[in-house]
C-alpha cells in the first residue's frame, strides 16, 4: 500500500504546468517505470523458482515471504530517522545497486548447480533491507520533485505506471520463464534496477538536507516520527486499517502460489494472468481515483475503498471449491481488489504527504511502514505454519475473514465528510 519542501517551482498564484512538461520528473518516472516492470517479473519468477524448481514446502514459502519483508520490522523505524538526515535520491541510488547485485546472485547459484532455499532466504533479506531504504525515500521524495499542488498528479502517474508494468510484466515474465527458465528471468529485474539507478543519477531534486549536527539523537528522532503519526487521529486510523488488512491479506497471499500451482494445478502462465488482471484493475483504479474523490469526496473514498478490498478478498479461498469457475473468480478478485487498493492508496498517501512537515516525511513514512509492513513477516510465518497444519484453503479463509476487520477503523464520522483537512499553516 506509497507515500514540505518549499514550493520553489511555481508561485502560489500561478497554475503549474502539467508534469508531462517536467523533464526532471519524467526522467525519474521513466526509470521507476522500468524497475516496476522488472519487479513484476520477479514477483512471478520467485514463487515459480521456489515451488516448482526447489519444491519448497508451505513453511518454506512462508519463510521466504517473511524474509522479504522482515527488514521493515527490524530496521524500519531507524531507517526513517537515518533517511531524514540524508539525500533521499542518493539513498535510492545505493539501494538500487544493492538490489541489482543481490538478485543477480540467484541465477548465478542456479547455473552453478548449488542453489537452495536458504540462498533465496538470504537474498530476500538483503533485498528487503535495501527496499526499506528505497521505499521510504521513494515515498518521501515526491514533494521535493514537484510543486505541492502536483503531488496528487505525481502519485497518480507513478501508481498508474506501476499498474501498466503489472499488466505487461507478468505476461513477459511467463514468456521469459518458459524460454530461459525462472532463475535467468530474474536477471531482467536486476537490469532494470541498474537502469533505475542511472535515471536517478541524472534526476535533480530540491531537497536541502539539514546541517550535520543539527539532528536530534536517533531515539528522539524515531519517537518524534511515531508521535506525529499516532498523534494525528486521521493517520492513526489509516494505520489501523492498513495494518490489519496487510496482516490478513499476507496470510492469504503467501499461500496463493501454492493454491494456483499445486492445489488447482495451474501453470505459471495462468498465475501471470491473475497478476496481470490485478494490474488492469489497479490501473483503472488509479485513473478513476480523482473522479471518485470529486464524486463522493476525498474523505469518503478511504472507507469505501477499504470496504471494497476487504469484501473481495473472500473470493480467493472461495475459488478453491469453485471447479471450472476458479480461474474467472481469481481473475475477478485480482481485478477488483487492486482497483480498490489503488483508490485507497493514492488517496491516503497523498493526504499523508500533504499534511506532514518536510522534516518529518521520512520518519512519517518509516513509522507507518514499520506498522503496516512490519506485521507482514509475522503473517507470512503464521501462514506457513497454519498451511502445513490446517491446510492451504482453511488458512486462506482465516486470512480473508480476518481482513474484513480492517475497514472498521476508518468507518468513523471524520471519514464520512467530503474533504480531509488541509495542512496547518
Amino acid at each position: 500500500m506509497s507515500q514540505s519542501l518549499e514550493d520553489a517551482a511555481a508561485p502560489a498564484d500561478t497554475a503549474p504546468r502539467s508534469l508531462w512538461h517536467d523533464r526532471n520528473f519524467l526522467t525519474m518516472w521513466g526509470g521507476q517505470a522500468l524497475s516496476q516492470f522488472g519487479a513484476q517479473i520477479t514477483e512471478l519468477a520467485l514463487p515459480v523458482l521456489a515451488v516448482l524448481i526447489l519444491h519448497a514446502t508451505e513453511f518454506e514459502v512462508g519463510l521466504l515471504n517473511a524474509a522479504g519483508t522482515a527488514a521493515f520490522l527490524i530496521v524500519g523505524l531507524p531507517a526513517g530517522a537515518w533517511i531524514d538526515r540524508m539525500r533521499k535520491r542518493h539513498v535510492m541510488i545505493v539501494a538500487d545497486g544493492v538490489r541489482a547485485v543481490a538478485l543477480a546472485m540467484l541465477p548465478l547459484l542456479w547455473w552453478l548447480g548449488v542453489l537452495q532455499v536458504w540462498h533465496m532466504l538470504v537474498v530476500a533479506l538483503v533485498m528487503g533491507v535495501a527496499t526499506v531504504f528505497f521505499d521510504v525515500s521513494y515515498q518521501s521524495i515526491v514533494p521535493s520533485l514537484v510543486p505541492s499542488r502536483q503531488i496528487a498528479e505525481a502519485n497518480g502517474k507513478l501508481e498508474s505506471t506501476a499498474q501498466i508494468a503489472g499488466i505487461v510484466g507478468p505476461a513477459a515474465g511467463g514468456w521469459l520463464i518458459a524460454v530461459i527458465t525462472a532463475p535467468f528471468a530474474l536477471l531482467a529485474t536486476a537490469a532494470t534496477y541498474v537502469v533505475s539507478l542511472g535515471a536517478l543519477s541524472v534526476t535533480r531534486d530540491r531537497e536541502v538536507p539539514a546541517e550535520p549536527g543539527t539532528h536530534d539523537p536517533l531515539v528522539r528522532s524515531v519517537r518524534e516520527g511515531l508521535a506525529w503519526v499516532f498523534g494525528n487521529p486521521y493517520l492513526r486510523l489509516i494505520v489501523g486499517t492498513t495494518t490489519v488488512s496487510n496482516f490478513f491479506s499476507t496470510v492469504t497471499f503467501t499461500l496463493l502460489p501454492l493454491l494456483v500451482l499445486r492445489t488447482l494445478g495451474l501453470g505459471p502462465e495462468m498465475m501471470g494472468a491473475i497478476f496481470a488482471a490485478g494490474s488492469v484493475g489497479g490501473l483503472l483504479g488509479a485513473m478513476a481515483t480523482p473522479h471518485i474523490s470529486r464524486w463522493i469526496g476525498e474523505a469518503r473514498s478511504i472507507p469505501v475503498s477499504a470496504i471494497g478490498f476487504s469484501l473481495v478478498a473472500l473470493l480467493i479461498p472461495a475459488a478453491a471449491g469453485a471447479g471450472a469457475f476458479a480461474v474467472p473468480i481469481l481473475l475477478a478478485q485480482s481485478f477488483l481488489g487492486s482497483f480498490f487498493v489503488l483508490l485507497y492508496n493514492i488517496t491516503q498517501v497523498t493526504f499523508r504527504q500533504r499534511i506532514t512537515p518536510p522534516r518529518l516525511l521520512g520518519r512519517m513514512n518509516a513509522s507507518i511502514r514499520f506498522c503496516v509492513w512490519g506485521v507482514m513477516p509475522l503473517a507470512a510465518l503464521a501462514a506457513g505454519a497454519l498451511g502445513e497444519t490446517l491446510g492451504i484453503v482453511p488458512t486462506m479463509w482465516i486470512g480473508a475473514i480476518g481482513a474484513l476487520l480492517s475497514a472498521l477503523f476508518v468507518l468513523r464520522r471524520r471519514f464520512l465528510t467530503r474533504e480531509l483537512p488541509a495542512p496547518a499553516v
